[in-house]
């Protein structure tokens, strides 16, 4: 791709190296929400670059993926004290304890039922928690998968990763669980996102992006370089996504033919892990190093 067709790219710095933006999602009130992995803060970020920061009641807690939930706030996992938390837009914090010891809960979306859906790495099983913070679990039928990312697919089920199990797996609102096995061998998927139509994911391992249709049909797409690691993956419309690249310090765009195209992040290994589509229609990267990157498509 000739560089004048790459998109306009902007860094915002947020925090020191220390804080480890992470997790990103668009409030309800038109700014970004983002979870400092390593501080055990969340902020947020208005789309003119003012910042708000609210430190959680453990700074050891390590809030990862954050989503808005049904009742207007921000709904986030702590993965390191296996806790759900809530923020108001407001930055009012509460957390609920997940039932099962050292769960590790990581990924977290809200479902079609007006709850939100969580995935626990540690304890193979998928969470489900109320706005008043009820919750419920499902056990996996595979012991070590590591489910990981989860959204709400376009069949009013929830899809997530079985980061390794080596699949793709569907909950139903009732509990049903199908899985899906992945082609390539060793992929370990990480991200996954709803396109309207079908679900795409990023195999951080095997260095390719797939797409699951809801029947179970599995496509694979190699990244030019496969050691790019993909982490997160967001669509911005059917067949039109958004990836970030961890390990090659770029943002990628898939389409539903698989055309790829790459673009390098201004700072060198910034460590780009969440991606969001923003209010504003942009692309919006944390950056593990203290930065949130705009995209403009």
């Amino acid at each position: 791709m000739h560089p004048s067709d790459a998109p306009a790219t902007r860094e915002i710095s947020v925090a020191d190296k220390g804080a480890g933006p992470y997790g990103i999602a668009a409030g309800p009130d038109g700014a970004l929400w983002l979870t400092f992995a390593h501080s055990g803060r969340i902020a947020r970020l208005t789309l003119d670059g003012e910042l708000y920061e609210y430190p959680l009641d453990s700074s050891e807690c390590r809030p990862t993926v954050i989503t808005p939930g049904p009742d207007g706030a921000l709904w986030f996992t702590r993965s390191q004290d296996h806790r759900i938390g809530r923020a108001t837009v407001d930055g009012d914090t509460e957390s609920f304890p997940v039932p099962t010891p050292d769960s590790g809960p990581f990924g977290i979306t809200a479902g079609p039922d007006d709850a939100l859906w969580f995935t626990e790495m540690n304890t193979d099983r998928i969470g489900r928690i109320t706005s008043e913070g009820g919750i419920t679990e499902f056990v996996l039928p595979h012991a070590g998968a590591y489910p990981s990312a989860i959204t709400a697919g376009p069949d009013g089920a929830l899809w997530f990763t079985l980061n390794q199990a080596n699949a793709i797996g569907r909950i139903t609102v009732h509990g049903d669980i199908v899985i899906h096995p992945l082609p390539t061998p060793s992929a370990a998927p990480v991200g996954i996102t709803s396109d309207g139509a079908a679900l795409w994911f990023v195999e951080i391992a095997a260095g390719q992006i797939g797409r699951i249709s809801v029947d179970g049909t599995v496509k694979e797409f190699p990244l030019p370089d496969r050691t790019a690691k993909p982490h997160a993956i967001v669509a911005a419309s059917t067949g039109d996504c958004w990836f970030t690249e961890w390990g090659a310090n770029r943002i990628g765009h898939i389409t539903d033919s698989g055309e790829i195209t790459e673009y390098s992040l201004p700072s060198p290994s910034s460590e780009p892990h969440g991606i969001a589509r923003g209010p504003d229609g942009a692309l919006w990267v944390a950056l593990e190093t203290g930065g949130v990157a705009r995209v403009e498509p």
